[in-house]
C-alpha cells in the first residue's frame, strides 16, 4: 500500500525511525556503561543523547501518524497492529523521558532501569513495524506487469461527472482505489469493461485495489484469497466471504 507521506514514493516513516532508535537505545547503553565503569564521560553522553531521541522520535512519529491515519486499511488486522505499534511506541518514549528527567542530576539503578524497560518496548514496537511493512506492505508501493502507477481519487457520492469519470484512464487489468464519502472503493477494467467492488478483503481486511488483477480475478496482496471482481464470488481461499460489487455506469466521451 503506497505510502501517503513519501517522497518520490519512498516512505518517509522508515527513513526516520533509525535515530530515535540508535540515539535512545545508545543513550540507555551509554548510561549503563557510565554507571558501571564510573565515567562521568559516558554518563554525558547519555544525558545529551536520550533527549536527542526523543526530538528524533516526535519528528518520525509525524509521517508515521499522516500513514496511520490515511494508508493503513480500515478495519484490517493491520490497523489493529499499526494502533498497538504506535501505543508502545509513545510508552517508550514516555519511559525514556520519564528516566531521562528523573536522572538529570543523577542517574541511578531505577532511573536506568525505567530506560531499560524503554528500550525493550522499542524493540517490540520495531517488531511491529517491521511486520506491517514486510507482511501488510504497508508502505511498499508493488506493481505487477502493465499495472500503471498507483492511482487514488477522493469523490463526493452526489458528484455524478466525477464519478462517471473516475475509470477514464485505465487500461485492462489495471486498478484504482476510489474514496467515495469515506468508502473505500476498488475500479478496475476488465476485458469485460469496468468494474467496481469493495477495497476491503473479506479476510483480514487487506486492500484489494493494491492486488493484482487478471482476468477478472483480484487477488489480495496480503494472504492470496482471489475474488471474481464481476460477481463478488471468491475463488481461492482463505477468504470465506464474498465482497460487495457495485454497478457502473459509464458515458461514452465525445470524440472517444
Amino acid at each position: 500500500m503506497k505510502s501517503t507521506a513519501s517522497i518520490k514514493s519512498h516512505p518517509i516513516h522508515p527513513m526516520l525511525i533509525p535515530f530515535p532508535f540508535a540515539f535512545l537505545t545508545g543513550g540507555w547503553g551509554f548510561g549503563v556503561a557510565g554507571a558501571v565503569a564510573g565515567n562521568d564521560d559516558l554518563k554525558t553522553v547519555s544525558r545529551y543523547l536520550v533527549p536527542a531521541g526523543l526530538v528524533a522520535g516526535l519528528v518520525a512519529a509525524v509521517p508515521g501518524l499522516v500513514d496511520y491515519l490515511v494508508s493503513v486499511p480500515p478495519q484490517s488486522s493491520a490497523k489493529e497492529r499499526a494502533t498497538k505499534h504506535a501505543l508502545v511506541n509513545v510508552a517508550s518514549l514516555a519511559l525514556f523521558a520519564v528516566g531521562w528527567l528523573a536522572g538529570r542530576k543523577r542517574a541511578n539503578a531505577a532511573t536506568l532501569a525505567v530506560q531499560g524497560v524503554g528500550a525493550a518496548s522499542l524493540c517490540v514496537g520495531g517488531w511491529m513495524g517491521g511486520t506491517l511493512a514486510f507482511r501488510n506492505q504497508i508502505g511498499v508501493d508493488h506493481r505487477y506487469a502493465n499495472a500503471g502507477r498507483w492511482q487514488e481519487a477522493y469523490v463526493d457520492a452526489g458528484d455524478d461527472k466525477a464519478l462517471e469519470e473516475i475509470a477514464h484512464g485505465l487500461d485492462v487489468n489495471q486498478m484504482k482505489l476510489v474514496h467515495v464519502d469515506g468508502t473505500r472503493v476498488a475500479v478496475g477494467r476488465t476485458g469485460k469493461g469496468y468494474v467496481a467492488f469493495q477495497d476491503r478483503c473479506t479476510h483480514k481486511g487487506g486492500p484489494l485495489s493494491d492486488g493484482t488483477l487478471m482476468c477478472g480475478t483480484v487477488q489480495c496482496p496480503w494472504h492470496g484469497s482471489q475474488f471474481d471482481v464481476h460477481t463478488g464470488e471468491v475463488k481461492a481461499g482463505p477468504a470465506e466471504k464474498d465482497i460487495e460489487t457495485y454497478d457502473v455506469h459509464t458515458r461514452k466521451k465525445i470524440g472517444a
